[in-house]
């Protein structure tokens, strides 16, 4: 509803002489912009939570005009990912405003396209630790339950990985989960997964957003959480998934591995990084015979995540003292770590010869579990044919399982960057008949069988302390197992960073001139003056992919991210790309060596001058408006 027709409603009533009065009493602090002015009596009106409201006056009465139009003329887009930012006013934020703008949006797309499904088995919603995401839980429950319908509500905060195993297990419409992941303490998030249980894929997102566009104004029970306390439509399913699931992920291991698990008593170290992960992961650990010890100044759920900068396992050491500290004292060598929400894994491991630890990068890890659960796949199903399993990972992670399929002769798929392209690549091919074993992203998300058809950190640190395990059985580690691997299949090196970046429209022309490198519309032939000669070109924004007959790529195109990969003459393939969800551009790099070139040192020495080269011609021009990983 627009502020005039609001101001006609409302100009008799008591909050709208109010609101009137106040703005009127502000008129000299605030620029003449009609639009921000009709945003900001939007605010006043709708708004009922006390903190957003102060600082939308504050706001004003500071005649902050560039930060009034940069919170409420600009809004939260609503992706393929849901919703993720940082909590503050505005519509901008995330809040409670935006949050109730959001279900409310959400709900009539559901009454459009999930009718049936949603008359019958409604929505399930979950939440992590953060700040605000128990209420914004409830508020999305509210929501629901005044328009009729059932939501089942986690009692408590769970790991990312119980709403889309719950979406499938109750054949709900949707699911929700309040999360920010691995962000930083003062963001959140509101992602969403289909009825299928994978997370949603375009154009679904640009239907919702439309449908929260056309829903702005709250509803009038869309603020009264209480409405859901001893309500017959709310449910929570909390002890059910969390056997359910547990006992899933049991069965998911071998009985001789369970055995194995309980003969050996290998002790692990285990951080939740301040998450939800250390009771759901305890349940499961327990349940197949694992032993461990959690790192006491984590293991408990904590909003502000103190003992780390930033509560992503992703960043490897930094994020890992303290574990490293407990590992010594308990005389354990390897280490689990997941993030907040428990969807994504890290694992280190100590060198019994230098003392030091490895900690693994996520296409390490990849590399490991697929090569474990192939294995495992094989002596359980002796009789199922190769030609019908398939391993998915997505087009910037590591090569490795498309080198093993090629000698052990199951299938690989890649797909687009993000788990709603593997998790749904992998539904429909299990809707073919085939066998989808794994799928993995080098930014350690794993996903271990199809329980979860996303990434899932409980079922992932499982099957990771069990290879542990078993390697432990065969007196071997899991760098040991990682060499042969690699000597196996080929070496397989990867050097991926990013850089942050604030400035859309620097990134905009970073990836124009790429595009316009020696010419309109031609992109560069190669780095360092000719010395490292590109082959072939894929642009994923445009849809240019030289490498096919007509020109056009065979992955999907997006034009609203970046993403362009090279391709060199000597192996090399180095991925620029923006991230959904962060302000990054990212930079995957892999050579992927034959089993025969055995000169590591060197493989590793020529990747790196190729690498440092494409940073230095395409990123470094703009170096005064990026920020490095590593400052």
């Amino acid at each position: 509803m627009s502020f005039y027709k609001t101001a006609v409603l409302y100009l008799n009533s008591e909050i709208g002489r109010s609101i009137k009065y106040w703005i009127d009493g502000q008129r000299q602090r605030i620029m003449d912009n009609p639009d921000l002015k009709v945003k900001i009596a939007e605010w006043l009106l709708w708004d009922k939570n006390e903190n957003t409201l102060e600082e939308i006056k504050n706001l004003i009465s500071e005649n902050d005009h560039e930060k009034l139009s940069k919170l409420l003329l600009n809004r939260l887009k609503f992706g393929t990912a849901g919703l993720r930012g940082k909590m503050q006013a505005g519509y901008a934020g995330m809040n409670d405003l935006v949050i109730i703008q959001t279900g409310q949006g959400l709900l009539k797309h559901l009454e459009k396209n999930e009718k049936n499904l949603l008359e019958k088995n409604g929505i399930v919603i979950g939440y992590d630790g953060r700040h605000n995401s128990k209420r914004w839980a409830e508020i999305t429950a509210t929501i629901f339950v005044q328009a009729g319908y059932k939501a089942k509500l986690f009692g408590s905060l769970v790991p990312t990985p119980y709403v889309p195993f719950s979406v499938r297990k109750y054949n709900c419409a949707i699911g929700v989960m309040i999360t920010a992941s691995h962000n930083p303490k003062e963001d959140n998030g509101y992602k969403v997964y289909a009825s299928n249980g994978a997370q949603i894929l375009s154009p679904n997102d640009k239907y919702i957003q439309e449908h929260i566009k056309q829903s702005l104004e709250p509803w009038p029970n869309s603020w009264e959480t209480h409405i859901i306390q001893n309500n017959d439509l709310i449910d929570d399913p909390l002890e059910e998934v969390m056997h359910d699931y547990t006992q899933r992920v049991k069965a998911s291991i071998l009985p001789e591995h369970l055995e194995l698990n309980k003969k050996f008593k290998l002790m692990y170290t285990y951080t939740p990084m301040h998450g939800v992960g250390y009771n759901y992961v305890k349940k499961a650990l327990d349940a197949i015979n694992i032993q461990f010890k959690a790192t006491p100044e984590q293991k408990d759920p904590h909003p502000d995540f103190p003992t780390v900068v930033y509560p992503n396992p992703e960043e490897g050491a930094s994020c890992l003292d303290l574990s490293f500290k407990l590992a010594e004292k308990i005389d354990s060598t390897i280490i689990i770590a997941n993030d907040p929400d428990a969807d994504r894994m890290a694992c280190a491991e100590k060198d019994s010869k230098t003392g030091k630890w490895k900690v693994f990068t996520g296409n390490e890890l990849g590399a490991l579990l697929g090569w474990w659960l192939l294995q495992c796949f094989k002596s359980n199903n002796p009789k199922v044919p190769m030609k019908d399993v398939y391993m998915v990972s997505s087009t910037v992670s590591s090569m490795i399982l498309k080198s093993m399929a090629a000698r052990e002769g199951f299938n690989f798929v890649d797909t687009l960057t993000g788990f709603k392209w593997i998790g749904n690549k992998a539904l429909e091919l299990t809707k073919q008949g085939k066998y989808v074993i794994f799928g993995f992203e080098e930014a350690i998300g794993y996903m271990c069988g199809l329980q979860v058809v996303d990434k899932d950190g409980v079922s992932a640190a499982c099957h990771m302390t069990t290879l542990g395990t078993f390697l432990k059985s065969q007196k071997k580690t899991l760098h040991d197992q990682l060499d042969e691997i690699y000597t196996t299949y080929g070496y397989h090196v990867s050097l991926n960073s990013y850089y942050i970046c604030y400035y859309s429209h620097v990134i905009k022309s970073i990836f124009d001139r790429i595009r316009n490198y020696v010419g309109p519309n031609m992109y560069p032939k190669s780095v360092m003056n000719g010395k490292y000669t590109i082959k072939n070109i894929r642009d994923l924004t445009t849809g240019y992919d030289d490498s096919q007959p007509d020109n056009k790529a065979t992955l999907p195109v997006d034009p609203s991210s970046q993403m362009i990969t090279f391709y060199f003459t000597n192996g090399l393939v180095v991925t620029l790309r923006t991230s959904g969800t962060e302000p990054k551009i990212k930079y995957y790099t892999e050579m992927c060596a034959s089993p025969e070139q055995t000169d590591r040192e060197k493989i590793v020495a020529t990747m790196t001058e190729q690498v440092n080269a494409v940073v230095q011609e395409f990123l470094e021009p703009e170096r005064r408006n990026l920020i490095s990983r590593t400052t």
